[in-house]
Order: structure tokens, then sequence, then C-alpha cells
């Protein structure tokens, strides 16, 4: 028998909360512009930070999968270490990511004190490196954090750990965020466009949502059959 409590769902609903804030801070929109080469050792100390909320955000992750995953267990343990499984892997992947940008930033400073000769070589390299940190963040990461999403909220929809109507909610928008990821990869969207911000915003409203619940609320406490017995939550 296993009883989520109180502080539990405070401390899961807080790292949510945080996973935002570190997720926010972690962005280098320089990256976006033409002149990154040029630009980025001019905000070292910017690229510098990103890293370091890049890396507490994979934390802040593990940590949320962690918490989790007793919960999910007590209902079906087939669907929790799947959803153990794929969360941690997105999270290796965010870790993964804060290499690149730290090569791109090492990359940048040589460029600067390059010949205009070798200018296309430089260009090339970080480039290649920008891409991969895409591919690392929003396509290795997201796509296994979404599927792990799916399992999360498929097992909150039956368990009723929280309102039915938010686990609905997540399903759906874990959905939306596998589908933007999937078009990503076929190279039918881009990752700054408004169509790829439309398809991830329901997952993300949906975390909002439920951190500020579980941190006032809780979770629920019901009585949910799993496959052996049946256990009261």
């Amino acid at each position: 028998m296993m009883k989520p409590d109180r502080k539990t769902a405070i401390i899961i609903g807080m790292l949510l909360i945080f996973s935002f804030i570190f997720g926010v801070f972690s962005s280098v929109p320089a990256l976006e512009r033409p002149d990154y080469l040029e630009t980025l050792p001019q905000i070292e100390t910017q690229v510098l930070v990103a890293t370091i909320f890049q890396a507490a955000m994979a934390v802040v992750y593990v940590s949320i999968t962690v918490l989790l995953y007793p919960l999910l267990e007590t209902y079906n343990k087939k669907l929790a270490v799947g959803y153990f499984g794929f969360r941690i892997i997105g999270a290796g992947f965010l870790f993964v990511g804060i290499a690149s940008l730290l090569l791109l930033l090492s990359l940048s400073q040589s460029f600067a004190t390059s010949s205009q000769a070798n200018t296309s070589y430089f260009e090339i390299i970080a480039e290649m490196l920008r891409q991969g940190r895409d591919i690392l963040n929003h396509i290795g990461m997201i796509l296994p954090w979404s599927i792990g999403g799916v399992i999360l909220y498929y097992c909150f929809f039956h368990m009723r750990l929280i309102p039915r109507w938010l686990s609905i909610w997540g399903m759906i928008g874990s959905f939306f965020t596998l589908l933007a990821t999937l078009l990503l990869m076929l190279n039918i969207i881009q990752l700054v466009s408004p169509f790829y911000f439309i398809l991830n915003a329901p997952v993300a409203f949906c975390e909002m949502i439920l951190a500020i619940m579980l941190i006032v609320r809780g979770f629920h406490s019901i009585e949910i059959k799993t496959n052996e017995n049946e256990v009261r939550i």
C-alpha cells in the first residue's frame, strides 16, 4: 500500500515550476541570429549561465521522475517502468546538449581570433554544432519525454490522483508535443515557428496548472484497483 503524502505533492509541484523557470534561463536566443558566431564571445557569461540552468533543469526532470515512479508502480509496474525509462532518456539528452553549447562557445572564441581565410571552416562546424544542439534538446529530449507524458497522464486518468479532465488534457497535450517533434524531425515545421509553439503550448499550460494544483490541494485520496489487489491511495 502506498499513500502519496502532502509533502511529496508540494515537492513535485515546486519542481514543475522550477523546470519552467530553468527552461527559460537555459535558452540562448542569440543562437537564432545569423551572426551568432560573432555574438557568442560577447555574451560568454550568459552562455555559461544557460548551461548551468540546463543542467539544473535536467536534474529537476530526473527528480520529478524518481518521485512519481513509486506512485505509478502502485497502479501498473510495466507502465511505471516505461514512464521511468522514457523520462530518464529524455533527461539524459539534456545533459548531452550542454556539451554542444560549450563547444559552440569555444568555437566562437576561436573564430573571433582567426583570419578571414578560415571563416567558412568555422561557420560549417558551428552550424553542425548548433543544429546538433537543437536535435538533442528538441528531438532527442522531447521525443521520449512526451511519450513518458502520455504514459503518466494515462496512469493519472485511471488512478484519479488528479482531476480526470486534467489527465485528458495532459494526454492530448503530450500527444501534440509528440506530433510537433515528429514534424520537426521530418523538417515539415521549423523550430522557431508559431505552429511549433501552438502544438507545445497545451502541455505547458497543463503542467503549470498541475503544479499549482499539487501545491494547493495535493493528490486526490481515492481507492484504485491494481492487477494484484485493491489499494487505497
